[in-house]
């Protein structure tokens, strides 16, 4: 039996066994569940399964298996489910105390901040989109490389590499809108024509309030609101309308009513929105230089841990989308390799054979930007050296913002951003990342760790 499948059937054992899962996703690094009785999970016991470096415990339960293994550990266990990925398990044959248990979760989550479930929310609508940010952006890369090297960019081959890469820039509001439609329970299709709708090229010919529509207005904060409304508006009228006319006049007035709103209302609101956040940004950055760059490298780390990193992924695009460039993206891109340099000094000075294991196997992934199997195997089971990191990763953010590097896209870190990095500033943001090593490692090795610290890993 593959390793993979023996990792998915201990989790299934201990999350309640595969009549207890609701949903089912994943993402780079971790299994999501969404389970039907939360008490049936035991924690304690899938922390110590081989294989896990790390166990969230949140609105849905996040298991760090690593990249490539959280691929076939989530195939064998849809295998053993019956539930593909992202399917959400029919509840009609609960029984009474699956039932208080789900109505328990519910409340539950009711309960947590708004911010933090907003947050939660713009996770699950990037989510799924991550492998096809990666694979556009480091083929955009490339051929931007390319580029700068002197190939002439009107080649065959190179105007092909340009499109594979900008496709899913391209139409990237028709999958937020299909996205955030499916999150808040609507119909998907009305989502995506809730995108379309925002970047559809026809709008420049339309004047509204006295002047032209500007395509794209309010960007991806607009296709996420419009794509929530077509679904509220969707469902209410479901409410009164007559089934034997629900498929025709349903989405019809959702369309009209929606179309007319996100065009007078929405695009307005959520450019003046978008425009708010990106001077902001930019402004932060500009004006606090070296220290906004600490900061914001040195505190994104505590995000990755809960899992929330992936609410910022709308502001990356959107300062892509009005800028060209983000700048946060090589500050943030600092963390993980504060996290490396912290793992090295581990290494370097620890005699447990265990914990140089997992080094040894989560370094390599770790260079390439992936930085969670070091954060749940190594630096956060131990305690101290997860802080180290992030002074680490503050130094180089502090660098990477005095330097103004920015990056061409998304969805890459570490030395796989690269490629990316603007302007030629290839040397600057490598220097960026081997300062926040450097640091990384001496901060860790001269205060953040000791062999006693080793003993429970």
């Amino acid at each position: 039996m593959k390793k993979e499948e023996v990792l998915a059937r201990d989790i299934l054992a201990h999350v309640g066994g595969k009549e207890n899962i609701r949903q089912l996703a994943h993402c780079m690094t971790r299994v999501r569940l969404t389970l039907k009785d939360g008490t049936k999970a035991d924690i304690d016991a899938l922390k110590k399964i081989d294989g896990v470096m790390g166990v969230i415990d949140d609105e849905t339960l996040q298991i760090v298996v690593g990249p490539g293994t959280v691929n076939r550990v989530a195939d064998y266990m849809s295998h053993e489910t019956g539930l593909a990925i992202g399917e959400e398990s029919v509840d009609a044959n609960l029984t009474l105390e699956e039932r208080a248990a789900v109505e328990r979760q519910k409340v539950k989550e009711k309960q947590k901040s708004p911010f933090k479930r907003f947050l939660r929310r713009l996770g699950n609508i990037f989510i799924p989109l991550i492998p096809g940010l990666v694979a556009s952006g480091i083929i955009n890369g490339a051929a931007n490389f390319a580029v700068n090297a002197g190939v002439d960019r009107t080649e065959t081959w190179m105007q092909i590499l340009l499109v594979l890469g900008s496709t899913v820039f391209a139409y990237l509001a028709i999958l937020v809108g299909w996205n955030t439609a499916k999150e808040f329970g609507g119909t998907p299709v009305l989502g995506a024509i809730a995108g379309g709708i925002l970047f559809n090229p026809l709008l420049a010919d339309i004047v509204i309030y006295g002047e032209p529509l500007v395509v794209g207005r309010g960007g991806l904060f607009g296709v996420i609101f419009a794509g929530w409304l077509m679904t509220y508006i969707e469902k209410h009228i479901r409410r009164f309308m007559p089934v034997s006319i629900d498929i025709i006049f349903t989405p019809l007035f959702t369309v009209l009513i929606v179309g007319f709103t996100a065009l007078y209302a929405i695009m307005p609101v959520a450019g003046i929105l978008s425009d708010g956040i990106m001077r902001g940004i930019n402004a932060t950055l500009e004006f606090g230089g070296p220290v906004a760059g600490a900061l914001l490298a040195g505190f994104f780390l505590p995000l990755v841990m809960v899992g929330l990193h992936h609410g910022l992924t709308p502001i990356h695009l959107e300062l892509l989308n009005t800028v060209g460039t983000t700048a946060l993206l090589p500050i943030l891109a600092m963390a993980g390799a504060g996290q490396v340099g912290a793992a090295l000094a581990i290494f370097v000075k620890t005699r447990n054979p265990r914990l140089r294991n997992i080094i040894k196997g989560a370094i390599p992934v770790g260079f390439l930007g992936i930085g969670e199997p070091l954060l749940y195997g190594v630096t956060l089971p131990l305690g101290r050296p997860f802080l180290t990191a992030c002074l680490g990763a503050a130094v180089g953010g502090a660098f990477q913002a005095t330097m103004k590097t920015a990056a061409l896209g998304i969805g890459v870190s570490g030395l796989s951003l690269t490629p990316l990095i603007d302007n030629g500033m290839y040397l600057t943001y490598i220097a960026g990342l081997l300062i926040s090593y450097t640091a990384g490692f001496l901060f860790t090795y001269f205060f953040g760790f000791k062999e006693e610290m080793a003993d429970g890993i």
